[in-house]
């Protein structure tokens, strides 16, 4: 295994990375609930 050594502002902005995707993944999956049980209206 190999070690890979970063600075700590780039270590931050990864892990901020990591918690936007989460949180895009969680509205993802809460659109597509929605989506299954018809809770979107059309839009004229």
């Amino acid at each position: 295994m190999e070690t890979v050594t970063i600075s700590k502002a780039e270590y931050r902005r990864l892990k901020k990375l990591e918690t936007v995707d989460q949180d895009l993944l969680n509205q993802l999956v809460s659109s597509l609930k929605d989506l299954k049980h018809g809770r979107f209206k059309r839009l004229a």
